[in-house]
């Protein structure tokens, strides 16, 4: 992992890009959303995820990549996260979920609007 650049734990969400995140050095960080990643990627609270850290701000963080949950398990795995991680099974619309909405014709009444 290169030095300024950490994982971490969404804490919080605080709105309009921002968010509290607790990095695995121990260390709670005030989080910007970058635009790329910004209406694209759905963040939630204890999601994983890659933040950039500043030189000359300590407890802020650029946030760069949310990790899905398989993707953090793999991580886990490698050893690149702590074993007291713990992983969000709750993806929303992770990658194979379908948008695809079916409704039952509950009902065939064929009620003609005049007749009421």
């Amino acid at each position: 992992m290169p030095k300024n650049k950490e994982y971490a734990q969404v804490i919080k969400m605080l709105g309009n890009g921002r968010l509290e995140a607790m990095c695995f050095d121990g260390v709670k960080r005030l989080c910007h959303i970058r635009g790329k990643l910004r209406k694209k990627v759905w963040i939630n609270t204890s999601d994983i995820i890659l933040v950039g850290l500043r030189d000359y701000q300590d407890n802020k963080a650029d946030v760069i990549l949310k990790y899905n949950a398989d993707e953090a398990r793999s991580l886990k795995a490698y050893g690149e996260l702590p074993e007291h991680a713990k992983i969000n099974e709750t993806d929303t619309f992770g990658p194979g979920d379908d948008d695809e909405i079916q409704f039952d014709d509950i009902g065939d009444d064929d009620e003609d609007i005049d007749d009421l």
